[in-house]
């Protein structure tokens, strides 16, 4: 294997100037010779503005390396001109184009990676401004992506820290076999749509030993309309990851115009966060065959800015709006999940498109009040005809759903509020099975 040193031409490495000629030479230089290696060296700062990924090409940043994004907006990679654009303003501000701004850009980039226990700063601070105390946004959207690899396929990324986000923080699009290992995302838990790692349109994909904190959500499945001449988001694996988020820790939707299939999330940890396990479907795409096992939930609210009433587990599907009509969701298992928090599991679909075949067996929910936010509420967001309802919350609330089967569960309650309901408060849950299901309601 080659090693390619930015050095060599010109880089300075002092944090000031601006190394993104001399790293963009020495990438395309390892893809000259057909593979190589790029290494940023321990004790130096990188500051460069958008980098473009080559095939067979690694990015290595030595342990003590710190590669900055610019705070120039003219120096990024536009992978589409669409900015500010009135789609945007839909319910839920779907993402509806690809990515406005990169500042790490591969497109047909087979067999790149990053890797390496180096930093990637993607100076986020730079592009938002803080709404209140709890809520930091910006003057456009979509705001900088900090790594967006699209059509690649064979690619890995490694290690590396992520921090700073001024949005969504690692999204490859239309990929096929994609593994990620052991890469951390911090970001700050008050700006909004920082997600940590975003799969869309991706599939063979392996999330493995991951921590991530993060505003939204820390690990999201897309299908999203930008990028829909690609094929369904499948076969994705997700293990061992520890989480954190404002929004939900790991969430199949909401941008799903195409399919959802095949996903098993394992031995995952989850704490602090708005919510916990979240299926929201408010597209045309379908989900099927999911399964979550081992897995312990501690939620709270962090503020109202945020979706989520603290929910461990929602399964929802609504249509986005009067245009748009949502997909199917079926065959979701849970096993082995303990979920303590501000409020319970919520499975709700609609009449005309019922939610199908859920299992739940040995899940043990504790609802306890702990923070001064409201409580009662389920989130439904985005949705047509819904928002957040003023409901009592039960530690399993299901509308609409057929065949759930509820086995080996147990329901406790915390600290009690008057906002707290009933074990199980259902509605037209046809072929509803209750096994052993052990707690009382709300005293």
């Amino acid at each position: 294997m080659k090693y390619f040193y930015p050095e060599d031409y010109g880089a300075l490495g002092d944090g000031k100037a601006n190394d993104v000629k001399a790293i963009q030479t020495a990438i395309d230089k390892a893809e000259e010779n057909g593979g190589g290696v790029v290494v940023l060296l321990s004790g130096k700062t990188y500051f460069s503005d958008s980098i473009r990924m080559k095939k067979n090409v690694e990015l290595h940043l030595q342990k003590g390396s710190r590669l900055k994004a610019t705070d120039n907006i003219d120096g990024y990679i536009r992978p589409c001109n669409m900015i500010n654009d009135p789609k945007t303003a839909l319910i839920g501000n779907p993402v509806t184009g690809k990515p406005s701004f990169v500042f790490i850009y591969g497109f047909e980039a087979d067999k790149c990676s990053i890797t390496g226990e180096g930093i990637i700063d993607a100076n986020g601070h730079s592009f938002v401004k803080r709404k209140d105390k709890y809520y930091v946004t910006g003057d456009f959207y979509p705001r900088p992506t900090v790594i967006y690899i699209e059509k690649s396929n064979n690619i890995s990324f490694k290690d590396f820290t992520v921090t700073d986000a001024p949005f969504w923080t690692l999204h490859p699009a239309g990929c096929d076999d994609v593994l990620i290992s052991q890469i951390r995302i911090l970001n700050d838990l008050d700006v909004a749509n920082s997600d940590g790692i975003d799969p869309d349109h991706c599939s063979n994909v392996r999330i493995l030993g991951c921590h991530i904190e993060c505003a939204d959500d820390c690990i999201c499945l897309k299908a999203s309309k930008g990028n829909a001449e690609y094929g369904p988001c499948e076969n994705i694996v997700i293990s061992d990851c520890t989480l954190v988020s404002t929004s939900a820790a790991i969430k199949i939707g909401t941008e799903g115009v195409g399919d959802f299939r095949n996903v098993i999330v394992n031995n995952c940890i989850i704490t602090r966060s708005n919510r916990g396990l979240s299926i929201q479907i408010r597209d045309g795409g379908n989900v099927e065959n999911v399964t979550y096992s081992n897995c312990i939930i501690e939620t709270r609210r962090f503020c109202p800015d945020w979706w989520g009433t603290a929910e461990p587990i929602v399964i929802t599907t609504f249509n986005r709006d009067e245009n748009t009509k949502s997909g199917k969701i079926k065959n979701v298992r849970f096993f082995n999940i303990t979920c303590k928090g501000e409020n319970g599991v919520l499975v709700h679909g609609t009449k005309e498109n019922m939610i199908e075949n859920v299992t739940f067996e040995n899940v043990n929910v504790t609802l306890s009040k702990t923070t001064k936010w409201e409580s009662g509420l389920y989130d439904l967001r985005p949705c047509l005809d819904y928002g957040v309802e003023k409901i009592k919350n039960s530690a399993f609330y299901l509308r609409n759903a057929e065949n759930v089967l509820i086995e080996k569960c147990s329901v406790n309650w915390g600290n009690i509020c008057d906002d707290y309901n009933k074990r199980i408060d259902y509605e037209n849950c046809p072929g509803l099975e209750m096994i052993r299901f052990t707690g009382t309601d709300a005293i």
